[in-house]
């Protein structure tokens, strides 16, 4: 008999209930799932239940798929989505054009938004690139109210741009007409301008980059020297169609500044030419209905051949000033490339002044001399006109200046004050200032020939002086430049840095600098805030012979051979231009043409670059 009991296992206990997955076969639509048309009429919960099945039966890959599909499916275009007011807003802080550029190529809306005028005219402003009246190469300002009209809508102001959007949807809804072509009637774009900020950007950046890396010669022109004087080019002015160069053989170079061709010689001074000044074709009279010389319109006209005094605009209604956008004529500075505004004439026109005592009036187009006005009794030595008048400022080294109306053929005034040769001299609307071997300079009205104020403290000679609205900068053997206040005369800084004779200067109170170059070679940037050195650049190994900046560039000539190109907010060097040559007499730089006069093996050498981006 078994002396134990048998043991019984334990009951197992029954595993825990698992969910039932969904199956399909639990959801019984009363429709064929194949066709896609009955979908829509199951209500929210079944459409869920019906993808739910679907999805419980995708492979991973399958999944994969369809998360590929949907992605883009919920994306939002948010400049779609948004009026067009805010989303030219969001657009106006991106300022990269190559990032626009992409933009425009998203979708037809991206490329409409990308296309408005305003957006392009807040990157210009962005950049410095600031268009004016004298860019033929575009359209010319004052020739369409409408233009001037829609311009004016343009400010910096950020709530501005959604108010002239608005205004320009309610036109174009209207006309149902755009200057780009058909677009939706929910957009703003583009009223119909003749000016396009778009285009004027695309060229000036374009210029820009070229400047940087690349452009090309037009041409190169190499004149023997047969004296040793002779050849030396003294003076040169530069606009959009002409480059004019003054040369100390009593010639005047007129070269195409499209082509660079040499289209004439001008000949008829009998010593040297020291000053040219071109007075661009265009623009309108800046005064009232008097002549400058204080005679009503319909006094004598002098005896010049039909044909001239069309070139000087006097048998044809004046133009005058408008729309009032302009500006204040009394505050307009002068122009660094030795050009003014013209007041309306047809015909380009060139003032000269030499060491035979005279002043010529050129027209540019046939190269006929139209007067010879004659007064000084020395050499002239440097001549302005003002903007929008034709009104000639030429100082001398008899001591004193004179005004000349240059479309009458009179000199209106002579200017008494100085003791000694007047060396150099600029004008500002109707403001004149001078600079003297006599240490002084003065500041004049050229309306009355009164001298408002006596500058007085450099210690030597004055070679350089500038004015731009409120300052007044000189400089000279002295080495200090002077800035002086244009309305009470008193000096305001000095500022030092140079070693040797400050030959060169250029201000602007638009970017509030001041550049100055020297005999030493050195080239110093100024601020007209602080009047503190900005740059202080050893740009020449001798003189600095010409030196011109805008916001973006400095570029500088020298006695030893060079044009340098530097960044004017930085310094920092950029690139040479041309070859390097014995001496660089002078160079100008204006819209995309760039003039540079030199001395290389031993002949005179002019080349007219070009760094415009190519037409498209």
């Amino acid at each position: 008999m078994s002396d134990f009991m048998p043991i019984v296992s334990p009951p197992t206990p029954a595993p825990s209930p698992r969910p039932s997955p969904f199956h399909y076969s639990t959801f019984q639509p009363k429709y064929n799932p194949l066709i896609p048309s009955e979908f829509s009429t199951l209500g929210p919960a079944s459409r869920k239940q019906y993808l739910i099945s679907i999805l419980h039966e995708c492979s991973p890959a399958e999944l994969r798929f369809i998360s590929q599909t949907i992605t883009p499916m919920l994306k939002r275009d948010v400049l779609t989505e948004l009026p067009a007011e805010l989303a030219l807003h969001i657009l106006a802080y991106v300022d990269d054009p190559c990032t626009l550029a992409r933009a425009s190529q998203v979708c037809k809306r991206w490329h409409d938004l990308v296309a408005d005028d305003w957006l392009w005219k807040v990157l210009c402003d962005t950049y410095s690139f600031r268009a004016d009246t004298e860019d033929k190469s575009g359209t010319n300002l004052l020739e369409d109210d409408e233009s001037w009209d829609e311009t004016d809508k343009f400010t910096s102001n950020s709530i501005d741009p959604w108010l002239a959007a608005r205004d320009r949807l309610k036109r174009q809804e209207l006309t149902s007409v755009s200057h780009w072509g058909p677009y939706s009637s929910d957009e703003l774009l583009h009223a119909r301008t003749q000016f396009s900020h778009q285009e004027y950007f695309r060229r000036a950046y374009g210029t820009m980059l070229n400047l940087r890396k690349g452009g090309n010669i037009l041409r190169a022109h190499r004149m023997p020297i047969p004296t040793p004087d002779s050849g030396v080019v003294t003076s040169v002015a530069l606009d959009t169609e002409w480059v004019v160069v003054g040369l100390a053989n009593s010639k005047i170079h007129l070269f195409s500044a499209i082509t660079g061709v040499l289209s004439r010689t001008l000949m008829g001074h009998e010593l040297g030419v020291w000053a040219v000044h071109l007075i661009c074709r265009g623009g309108y009279w800046g005064r009232g209905e008097m002549d400058e010389d204080g005679f009503p319109d319909d006094a004598d006209d002098p005896v010049v051949p039909a044909a001239l005094k069309t070139a000087l605009g006097i048998d044809r209604r004046r133009r005058m000033q408008y729309p009032a956008s302009v500006g204040d004529d009394s505050s307009k500075p002068s122009d660094i490339c030795c050009t003014s505004e013209g007041w309306g004439q047809p015909n380009s026109i060139i003032v000269s002044a030499s060491c035979d005592k005279t002043l010529r009036v050129w027209d540019a187009r046939s190269g006929h001399c139209i007067y010879v006005l004659r007064g000084h009794t020395a050499t002239v030595r440097c001549a302005r006109v003002l903007h929008n008048r034709p009104i000639a400022v030429t100082g001398s080294r008899d001591s004193t200046l004179r005004v000349w109306n240059i479309q009458k053929g009179v000199m209106l005034r002579v200017l008494h004050g100085h003791t000694a040769s007047v060396r150099c001299l600029d004008v500002c609307g109707n403001k004149v200032v001078s600079g003297s071997y006599d240490t002084t300079c003065r500041i004049w009205d050229v309306d009355t020939g009164e001298c408002i104020r006596v500058l007085r403290g450099h210690s030597h000679q004055i070679y350089s002086i500038a004015i731009d609205g409120n300052f007044v900068a000189s400089g000279g053997m002295d080495t200090i430049v002077r800035v002086w206040d244009a309305t009470t005369g008193n000096c305001i800084a000095q500022l030092t840095g140079h070693t040797a004779l400050v030959c060169q200067l250029q201000l602007s109170t638009s970017t509030s600098l001041l550049a100055t170059g020297g005999s030493d070679g050195r080239v110093i940037t100024f601020s007209l805030r602080s009047f503190t050195a900005l740059q202080r650049l050893a740009a020449h190994d001798s003189s600095v012979t010409s030196l011109q900046f805008d916001a973006n560039f400095l570029i500088t000539g020298g006695n030893d051979g060079r044009v340098r190109v530097f960044e004017t907010q930085t310094g920092t060097w950029v690139r040479d231009l041309s070859e390097r040559s014995e001496s660089v007499w002078k160079v100008l730089y204006k819209k995309g043409v760039c003039a540079i006069m030199c001395k290389r093996a031993g002949k005179t050498v002019m080349e007219i670059w070009t760094f415009k981006p190519k037409e498209r």
